[in-house]
């Protein structure tokens, strides 16, 4: 029986895990998939918030942490930096066999710091120092506020995961702030060899959003556009890899990657199909590349061992994609708008996860110290 997930490592890309709960962690299911050839995992505030409401695994730490004088905020961080911290040891040999090049966890700043560098600077410098491993990675949202901090996290030699990227535009930002950040690194005399970054752009968000443009549009009397229905987030992510292939094969790179710098991969996110309608891989087999990651949750990672389709697909049908990017341009999408509605619908809904959570949390200490059942959510 062929393995899917160390096939698709032919193609130079990892895939990893868009999930992570104490369940995942201490049944052995984590074990069993790096045995596999899982490379990573992401967590966000949706994925903690799902975790902590349902998992009763969480017991025993909430009655330790609801006899201990702490905030909310605190018990959270507690028990987040407890998975994150089992799941960068498990995945350890990972990234030992690989050189740093994979075998990351990715763990994302409060979502409140969002428009603010300052506090995402020190947030993310303390949670990497915390958890005290190289094989963790910050997450730091797109926002313009979001880019000097990235520069500056990696000029420091944290690793970042930049996370809700939808626009091409945006993207650039992204590169930029990286490739500052390593090279005011190596102005300092500091090594820049062991400096990591993903840059996780969203996918599949991005259909749902044009296809009910193009939905309104076919209202109208416009069918003529519904041959782009499901077509922009696989074009607007195959350009992207195009950007970062000039990026990274520039002589400014060049320099960088003599002195040892490693390229910023490109991260594929949110790649669950939501439109039943859709193959269920739409957002996978497409996007296999060299330098690249997929993270994908549970349910798209098992359709991918069951039934997926592997080849180097990310480089095919470039041309395609720019004139289907151009065609939803004449159809009146405009892109610009829809990627910046994303980043801010994004941005807000991991912040209301997040609020969402600590509310949960705070009602389960407050019964365990009223000395009453925890109730389940």
């Amino acid at each position: 029986m062929t393995n899917v997930i160390r096939d698709i490592q032919r193609y130079g890309q990892s895939i990893w895990l868009d999930s992570i709960s104490r369940e995942i962690l201490e049944s052995g299911e984590m074990e069993r998939l790096i045995y596999l050839g899982l490379g990573g995992v992401t967590s966000n505030p949706s994925i903690f918030e799902k975790a902590f409401s349902t998992g009763k695994e969480y017991q025993k730490d909430l009655k330790a942490l609801a006899k201990r004088s702490m905030s909310t905020d605190q018990a959270y961080e507690v028990l987040a930096l407890s998975d994150i911290a089992t799941a960068a040891d498990l995945l350890r040999p990972t990234y030992d066999t690989a050189d740093g090049r994979d075998g990351f966890v990715s763990l994302e700043v409060s979502p409140a710091l969002a428009h603010d560098t300052a506090g995402t600077i020190d947030e993310a410098q303390r949670l990497f120092n915390a958890l005290g491993r190289p094989n963790v990675m910050i997450k730091v949202p797109a926002t313009p506020e979001g880019m000097p901090a990235v520069r500056t996290l990696i000029s420091q030699g944290v690793n970042v995961n930049v996370t809700l990227i939808f626009s091409r535009d945006m993207y650039r930002l992204v590169r930029e702030a990286y490739i500052a950040g390593l090279e005011d690194r190596a102005k300092a005399g500091n090594l820049v060899t062991r400096v990591a970054s993903v840059a996780s752009f969203f996918v599949s968000r991005i259909d749902t959003a044009v296809d009910g443009l193009l939905g309104e549009a076919i209202k109208g009397g416009k069918e003529e556009v519904s041959r782009l229905l499901g077509k922009a987030a696989v074009a607007n992510a195959k350009l992207a890899y195009q950007d970062f292939l000039e990026t990274f094969g520039s002589y400014r790179f060049q320099h960088l990657g003599e002195l040892g710098a490693r390229v910023q991969r490109p991260l594929w996110a949110s790649t669950s199909t939501k439109n039943p309608a859709y193959r269920d891989l739409l957002y996978v087999e497409p996007l296999i590349g060299r330098d690249t990651v997929n993270t994908l949750p549970p349910a798209t990672l098992e359709a991918l061992q069951d039934h997926g389709r592997l080849g180097p697909t990310l480089e095919e049908g470039v041309e395609e994609a720019r004139m289907t990017m151009a065609a939803l341009e004449y159809a009146g999408v405009g892109m610009a708008a829809v990627t910046d509605k994303l980043l801010a619908d994004g941005v807000k809904a991991f912040a209301d996860s997040f609020d969402l959570l600590l509310a949960n949390l705070e009602r389960k200490l407050e019964e365990l110290r009223a000395g009453k059942v925890v109730s389940e959510v």
